[in-house]
């Protein structure tokens, strides 16, 4: 690990007695997070890697007493308190790339489904993460048990945040009202998709645009945009509109900052198919469609930046990795991973920099120490 990540988790607490620590935790953290890169998918994997690579190790730490056993790695790692590693991660995260005016950052939760232990009645691990849309970096982590428990996973993300001047942009299991006011609160705007858990509030917005739409907007003031994608026989056009009209809404004094609502048409042909999907939102941004559509379109890349790399790149869904806090560490530390192959410059595709990473220990130097 650069010396700027050993910085940051320096405050990392080490729950291990000084004779039990014949590994150092730094020492063990840099072979994980090396190994990780470097494709390593389990405990056996991660030692077999630190035993092939000791040497190029030591040019970076001591490693006197050579590489721990794979029980020695899992138990570490297992026993760590993972609200420590979030705070150490977003600590390190803000240092790479402080969030800016305008940055949209997308919070979304995955489910780590290879983490379910049915003989032990344990739930798969499901991490609510925040993607920083134009760094194309994960700032931070909440881990739960559950998806219902997004609802409190989120709030407590947020906080360590630095949301100022920053849109927030959340599904509709996030669209609270202290939610909303806890984004505003930090200084950040927000859009919210709105679905069923508000379900007065949706059919009225969702009501208001079919009426404006029959009418083609026509003494609506409002603000709209389109926009077409074609590539490789797929056609989709996504049409914004957004407006400050809430006069038709009933209670919008409980939501802070409440500005505008918003509706989002995605319609796409692949082949002779058609498709047709419409959303609608509220947001504290003020009634401008290219502002709003990059909102959401920057909320849609958490999917594919984020969630399809964990899945296809890092085979997260595949591992069954289940000790103790095991799971959440280390979907933290392949979000760290995420980080790191992001700062490194090169037009390389993620499959093909982990690739290189272990092949060549010169690569990884750089992707690890810049």
């Amino acid at each position: 690990m650069s010396a700027s990540i050993l910085e940051h988790f320096s405050s990392l607490p080490d729950f291990r007695v000084d004779r039990h620590k014949l590994y150092p935790l730094p020492e063990i953290l840099l072979l994980v997070v090396c190994a990780v890169l470097s494709s390593a998918e389990g405990w056996e994997a991660m030692e077999e890697f630190g035993k092939e690579k000791l040497d190029w190790l030591r040019k970076f730490a001591p490693f006197a007493n050579g590489i721990p056993s794979h029980d020695c790695i899992a138990t570490v790692i297992s026993r760590l308190r993972p609200e420590a590693f979030q705070r150490c991660f977003v600590s390190w995260t803000r240092a790479v790339a402080e969030a800016t005016g305008g940055e949209v950052v997308a919070v979304d939760g995955k489910s780590a489904r290879g983490s379910r232990d049915r003989r032990r009645g344990k739930q798969a691990l499901h991490m609510v993460s925040a993607w920083g849309c134009r760094n194309r970096l994960v700032l931070g982590q909440e881990a739960t048990e559950e998806t219902s428990n997004e609802i409190t996973a989120i709030p407590k993300l947020l906080e360590l945040l630095e949301l100022k001047g920053c849109i927030v942009t959340i599904d509709a299991m996030g669209c609270q009202t202290k939610i909303a006011a806890q984004i505003v609160d930090q200084g950040g705007d927000d859009v919210l998709g709105l679905k069923g858990n508000q379900s007065t509030l949706h059919e009225e917005v969702e009501e208001f645009f079919a009426t404006a739409s029959a009418g083609d907007f026509a003494g609506v003031v409002h603000d709209d945009a389109e926009e077409t994608d074609k590539d490789h026989g797929r056609l989709e056009v996504r049409r914004y509109w957004v407006t400050e009209e809430l006069s038709t809404l009933s209670d919008t004094a409980r939501w802070s900052a409440l500005r505008s609502i918003g509706l989002v048409e995605r319609e796409c042909w692949i082949e002779d198919r058609r498709t047709v999907e419409r959303r609608v939102f509220i947001n504290s941004i003020p009634a401008d469609a290219k502002c709003f559509a990059h909102a959401v379109r920057g909320h849609w890349g958490i999917e594919n930046r984020l969630h399809w790399r964990l899945d296809v790149v890092f085979d997260e869904d595949a591992s069954r990795i289940r000790k103790g806090n095991a799971p959440a560490i280390l979907t933290s530390i392949r979000h760290l991973c995420l980080n790191l192959f992001e700062q490194e410059p090169s037009k390389l595709r993620l499959t093909q920099k982990r690739r290189k990473a272990a092949w060549n220990d010169d690569y990884r130097a750089k992707v690890v120490f810049g």
